[in-house]
């Protein structure tokens, strides 16, 4: 057991992290991973137990903590983004989530033995999903847009609502069967959850308006914001409690729909705060579990409701709830399958499990084992199967790593058609139709649209797109926006052209920082490559194997040729840049910009007499 309070601050950060790391550099499922973590740090080799440890603060810690990473997910609700999926989604988080606490409340009373009051409040948390569990998931398998935005809403929305579902399923069994008859106390909840919204509206609109007239400045933006979402979830929560999440869900939601450019640059920001704290509190949560607790959930009770929320449950709800909409039947089979719970499912139940058992319902003692069943087996199911299960229906943008090009030419025309010939998915993007003109003319698929502009994440889905190439005549333009999708393709998936070396440019002083990796080890300007391509350089393939090897390789390339990039046996692309060396090994494939065929005509010349020199028999007496 971890004697050191900080010290075991630092371990959860350290394995939360670590977990994220491993899931990435494995490509698991980041929560399935943090889960298994934290059970191994708890209760399986008692290294330490969080919920005693911290005592007091345990509680507090984990709410403010989940009204930022629901903060955050719901400033990415703008309601642009579904349109054309209005319908189902609105059908999705009410009357599917409806008819899931229907059923759910059966399944939990005639499966798993819950009285009727116990279940009717557990059952309506577990329509919960959650940002915590549906965002890792949705950036892990790639989906298509139209079921992603489904399952992203569905998740933010009915998060909250789950959880102000579950008090109001709690304030009417008291009325009906406790001891608090009044109706007071019913309509007090309803001007509590009003009270709610307001505050998160009139805290999301103030938070705007500051922003927008300049009341704040920069720097201190952030932790403005972080700020107010804490007040807001706290004022709400204390007037009635789980009413804080609606509040912060509404803040969020407000923010994201006034597009305040302030707002959008601090979204990565937020992501980053959302990242760390969804590591940390999962681990948190299950290190916090006992081993009475794992060992209650293999009762033949709890097992059979987990399968039947999984298998019964959940496909009905969405079935029942999309029928008419215009939602493909594996569009409503992925959604219907995918329905992890997380974060908001272990603390509400927790503390639904102590007033429960406080108002006399003994059967309330097994919610805590019951809801982290549900959470773990539908975390480790759909966290496993969702990529799989994508790929059957054809609902995955999943395949090579494709490479997104900006700025109309000649040269990424070329380059364009080389990446394609090879399979890999190429868009050449461009606000100007004259200079996309060459793009068209090959059948390149382009997009006609300023990249930097708000309006182009929601016409140009990049989730096929693992690299980026900023390739226009403008170094400072390049620059801008390679430093600008940093956050989405991360730096070492960014390049760019190299300066221009204009007569009268003094670039000697250029921070090297911002931007990209600049293409190539000889660093090529714009000029430069549509020039090699106007004079009939072209791009040619050579194969490494074990008998020509890249030494070879590059004992015979003309000095002319720029290496571009390589092709691995994996279908990964990894391009040339002067910063970092590209591994080049047997079976890869290295693709150049070559002078043209009189050229080649030197070269394979040269190759030819190497040849003859080897096959030469030695002279007698030579050494």
């Amino acid at each position: 057991m971890v004697d050191s309070l900080l010290l075991e601050l630092m371990l959860v950060g350290l394995l939360g992290i670590g977990s994220q790391w491993i899931s990435w550099r494995f490509r698991l499922p980041a929560i399935v991973v943090m889960s298994i973590v934290g059970l191994l740090a708890g209760p399986v080799f008692g290294l330490m137990n969080p919920e005693q440890d911290f005592g007091n603060l345990y509680s507090p810690i984990i709410s403010l903590a989940v009204a930022v990473i629901l903060f955050e997910g719901s400033l990415n609700l703008d309601f642009k983004e579904v349109k054309g999926l209005g319908r189902p989604v609105f059908r999705v988080v009410t009357f599917g989530a409806f008819i899931s606490w229907v059923l759910g409340l059966l399944a939990a009373h005639y499966v798993a033995g819950l009285s009727w009051a116990v279940a009717f409040v557990i059952a309506a948390l577990f329509i919960v999903t959650g940002p915590t569990v549906i965002l890792p998931l949705l950036r892990q398998s790639k989906l298509k847009p139209r079921p992603a935005k489904i399952l992203k809403w569905e998740g933010i929305i009915v998060d909250p609502i789950g959880a102000l579902l579950a008090v109001f399923a709690f304030e009417i069994t008291e009325f009906l069967v406790g001891t608090n008859h009044s109706p007071m106390a019913l309509l007090s909840f309803f001007l509590a959850a009003i009270f709610a919204v307001m505050l998160g509206y009139a805290c999301g609109k103030g938070v705007g308006w500051m922003f927008e007239t300049g009341y704040v400045p920069e720097y201190l933006k952030s932790p403005v914001v972080l700020t107010v979402v804490i007040a807001c979830f706290t004022i709400a929560d204390e007037v009635t409690h789980e009413t804080g999440l609606l509040s912060v869900t509404a803040m969020g939601m407000t923010l994201a729909n006034m597009h305040i450019s302030s707002i959008a640059d601090m979204k990565h920001f937020k992501e980053s705060i959302s990242l760390l704290l969804t590591s940390t509190i999962f681990v948190l949560l299950t290190a916090s579990l006992t081993r009475e607790t794992l060992l209650q959930i293999f009762n033949i009770e709890i097992i059979g409701f987990v399968l039947l929320m999984l298998f019964v449950v959940r496909p009905l709800s969405i079935f029942l709830s999309t029928w008419g909409t215009d939602l493909s039947r594996p569009e409503k089979l992925l959604v219907g399958w995918i329905a992890p719970r997380g974060i908001v499912a272990l603390t509400v139940s927790g503390y639904f499990a102590g007033v429960l058992l406080d108002a006399g319902f003994e059967d309330a003692s097994i919610l805590i084992s019951l809801t982290f069943a549900l959470v773990f087996t539908t975390v480790v199911a759909h966290g496993f199967s969702i990529g799989w299960l994508s790929k059957k229906l054809g609902l995955s943008m999943e395949g090579p790593p494709g490479v997104l090009l900006i700025g109309g030419s000649k040269f990424t025309t070329k380059l364009a058609k080389a990446l394609e010939d090879m399979k890999v998915p190429v868009l050449v993007s461009d606000s100007s139709w004259e200079r996309l003109s060459s793009a068209r003319a090959e059948g390149i698929k382009s997009y006609h649209g300023e990249i930097l502009s708000e309006q182009t994440e929601y016409k140009l889905d990049m989730t096929p797109y693992e690299y980026m190439l900023a390739a226009t005549e403008f170094d400072s333009y390049n620059a801008l926006v390679c430093t600008t999708f940093v956050p989405e393709f991360g730096r070492n998936n960014l390049f760019q052209l190299s300066l221009s070396k204009r007569e009268g440019d003094k670039l000697e002083d250029l921070v090297h920082t911002i931007g990209g990796r600049v293409l190539s080890k000889v660093g090529a300007s714009w000029e430069e490559l549509n020039t090699m391509v106007d004079h009939g350089y072209v791009f040619r393939r050579t194969n490494i194997t074990g008998q020509y090897t890249y030494r070879d390789y590059l004992n015979n390339i003309d000095d002319q040729a720029i290496q571009i990039f390589v092709k691995k046996p994996s279908k990964k692309v990894e391009f040339f840049s002067e910063e970092v060396e590209a591994r080049v090994e047997q079976g890869d494939v290295v693709v150049s910009l070559t002078p043209p065929k009189k050229e080649l005509e030197k070269i394979q010349e040269k190759l030819e007499k190497q040849r003859k020199a080897k096959d030469k028999p030695s002279e007698p007496g030579s050494e």
